[in-house]
């Protein structure tokens, strides 16, 4: 058995679970999350406990059973407590600014980059050079803070770039050091 589809799923107070065939929707107090999952893997709610089983050992129903449970454990944490990816911008003159609820980057390039947060994503720049991504959807805030990366991925040499919170960027000598 999955080590992780086993895990049960608690419901913390103030979310609701409703499943309809293959349909699961949670609401909380920070939104709704709906989302359709495979049809063999059975999803059952006992007590504010969300249990995922697998009806074979099939290669197909092992895969998607820590899969599913993974998925669902996102969307309960989501819509409870949400979800949020800091990024941090290094390099002389690169900073970020809010102008409504679109991000404009100036990270070096003869232009200013302006990023548009989908629904239900919100951006936060806590000072020029710090940038949050707010929201119930894990997928869909860490593709956002993703794109935002890719703006002006850190370089090796001199480290210059937007990374995530935390991330090491190895560095590289150059051409004259030995």
């Amino acid at each position: 058995m999955s080590r992780v589809g086993k895990k049960p799923i608690e419901v913390p107070a103030g979310v609701t679970v409703t499943i309809e065939n293959s349909t699961v929707t949670v609401k909380g107090p920070k939104g709704e999350l709906t989302r359709t999952f495979n049809s063999d893997i059975a999803i059952s709610v006992e007590e504010n406990v969300i249990n995922v089983t697998r009806p074979s050992d099939a290669k197909e129903h092992r895969a998607l059973h820590g899969t599913t449970r993974a998925l669902l454990a996102n969307m309960v944490e989501g819509v409870s407590k949400g979800f949020e990816r800091g990024l941090e911008l290094i390099g002389v003159g690169y900073r970020a600014q809010k102008q409504g609820t679109k991000l404009v980057l100036n990270v070096g390039y003869s232009h200013p980059v302006e990023i548009e947060p989908e629904a239900g994503i919100e951006i936060e720049v806590p000072s020029a050079t710090k940038v949050v991504v707010k929201g119930t959807n894990k997928e869909r805030v860490g593709a956002l803070a993703a794109n935002i990366r890719d703006v002006r991925p850190p370089e090796p040499y001199k480290g210059k770039g937007i990374r995530y919170e935390g991330e090491f960027v190895r560095r590289k000598e150059g051409k004259t050091g030995k």
